[in-house]
């Protein structure tokens, strides 16, 4: 079976009672008008190559039933807790996530939806899966700047170099890292502090790790090689179990905009 993913991002102005249409997809659509709520919705979906089309789903029918059956309730839900004054909580956004699913689920015959992914903003989502229904992923980003080298004592000076090339530099190396942490909550994401949250990741890992040299600075890599590989682990060990009634789920960790690793635990 294939895993497809189709991203459909829409705006809501929530002082008009509708949007413009709109005619670019890839920026927005609807498009919103002047200062508005960016969404992205991701939608996979798990099912066979159709032989005639090559394809799991035409994204253009995944396009028109997110837009058609999905944006209205979101534009709805906007609008609605705007006027009152009320807001939008990680409960209510799993409950609209949850009526999504159950819109998008029977549209096609041949796929199921298999994940849906809420994009907050570019660097934080809320997520379910079909495989934990009962669950609800919450993802965020954050940053660190870092050198390290990559070298293993054990082996020759020729070999180091032949392993790692030119990350083996003497000197050592930067990278601006990202590291994504995603924990999951029970009941439709209840107990899920944000800033708790991120306290404890800024103070159990970014602080740890930003401007340090990795392989001098920071005493667990003085006999660990410094690789995303082991930066995961050692995010993951700093964190599990901290979070009370939300669990870690898992971390990521990217050295380049291409390259990076994660660690479930």
């Amino acid at each position: 079976m294939h895993r497809l993913r189709r991203s459909v991002r829409f705006t809501v102005n929530p002082f008009l009672d509708k949007d413009a249409d709109g005619a670019n997809a890839f920026a927005s659509r609807p498009s919103g008008t002047g200062l508005a709520v960016f969404l992205e919705l991701a939608v996979e979906v798990v099912g066979p190559i159709e032989a005639e089309t090559g394809f799991v789903r035409n994204v253009v029918d995944i396009d028109a039933a997110v837009r058609q059956r999905v944006v209205p309730i979101f534009a709805a839900a906007v609008r609605e807790h705007w006027r009152r004054g009320r807001p939008i909580g990680f409960s209510i956004l799993a409950g609209l996530l949850g009526r999504a699913w159950r819109l998008l689920d029977d549209c096609w015959a041949t796929v199921r939806v298999a994940q849906l992914r809420l994009q907050l903003n570019p660097y934080r989502s809320l997520a379910i899966d079909r495989e934990v229904a009962e669950m609800v992923y919450f993802s965020e980003k954050f940053e660190f700047a870092a050198m390290h080298k990559l070298w293993n004592d054990t082996l020759s000076e020729q070999r180091n170099i032949e392993v790692f090339g030119k990350c083996a530099n003497p000197s050592g190396h930067g990278h601006n890292y990202t590291v994504e942490v995603t924990v999951k909550a029970p009941n439709a994401g209840k107990g899920l502090d944000v800033g708790r949250f991120e306290r404890i990741v800024a103070e159990r890992v970014i602080a740890v790790l930003d401007h340090k040299n990795l392989n001098v600075d920071v005493a667990h890599f003085a006999c660990v090689i410094p690789s995303i590989e082991h930066l995961s682990v050692f995010a993951w060990d700093r964190l599990k179990g901290r979070f009370g009634k939300v669990e870690l789920h898992c971390v990521t960790v990217w050295e380049t905009e291409r390259t990076c690793c994660s660690y479930y635990g």
